[in-house]
Formats: structure tokens, C-alpha cells, sequence
């Protein structure tokens, strides 16, 4: 059995300017309108697709595997535009950077709340 996440619908308030910041901070491409949804493709063939509400949104967390090259790249782009970040989910250890399972995590917001995550290994990976 082949079973793959193709995409996820996330809930925001400015579906335009959540697409543009994603894509901006991990150095992606916002595609074009689809339906009622901004996509933004992930290079593993997943599509976040963006779709207005105006109703309160529950934030969601959203986790990118990165390579450690990339980790800079996007670190500093994070940094750059003055984003809090922090080592782990519940925020408790504002501007630092995690070293889980030998790799490097930070975890920051996008402009509806939901948190993300950049990490160089997966969790459970060893190191």
C-alpha cells in the first residue's frame, strides 16, 4: 500500500499575505489561485493550500525538514525580518535554536498563530 499526504488546508485570515510569508521564509513559490485556495508547494510534492476564514482560527503546526544548508539560509531570513523564535513548541526558550537528535530545530509564527518548525533530522532519528 502507497499512502502519501498530498496537501492540507490551512485556515487564515489574509490567504495571500500567509502564502507570501511561507513561501517568502522558506524560499518557495506561491502558486496560482486554485478554487478558494493559495497553494504553496512543498519540493516533497505537498501543497499547503491556503483558504480565507473570518472566523477564529486554532492554531496548527506545521513542521519543515530542512537541509542544514538550508537551516541557515531560512534562519537568517527569520532573524532578518525580526521574527521571535524559540527551541521548542511551547515557547519557553525565546531566540534560541534546538540540537534534537543531532540536528538543528527553531520553531516561530506565521501571521495567523499557527506554528512552525524548521528541523535537520527527524525526530527519533538518533545523534
Amino acid at each position: 500500500m502507497t499512502v502519501e499526504l498530498n496537501h492540507t488546508i490551512v485556515a487564515a485570515h489574509d490567504k495571500k499575505a500567509s502564502a507570501r510569508f511561507l513561501a517568502d521564509i522558506l524560499g518557495l513559490e506561491v502558486g496560482p489561485p486554485y478554487g478558494p485556495f493559495i497553494p504553496v508547494a512543498i519540493p516533497n510534492g505537498v501543497t499547503l493550500d491556503y483558504m480565507d476564514t473570518s472566523g477564529e482560527i486554532t492554531p496548527q503546526h506545521y513542521a519543515f525538514l530542512v537541509s542544514e544548508d538550508d537551516f541557515d539560509t531560512i534562519f537568517a531570513r527569520i532573524q532578518n525580518a525580526g521574527l521571535p523564535h524559540w527551541a521548542d513548541p511551547h515557547h519557553t526558550r525565546p531566540g534560541e535554536i534546538n540540537h534534537n537528535d543531532g540536528g538543528r530545530g527553531t520553531y516561530f509564527d506565521d501571521p495567523n498563530g499557527h506554528n512552525l518548525e524548521i528541523i535537520t533530522r527527524p525526530y527519533g532519528s538518533g545523534g
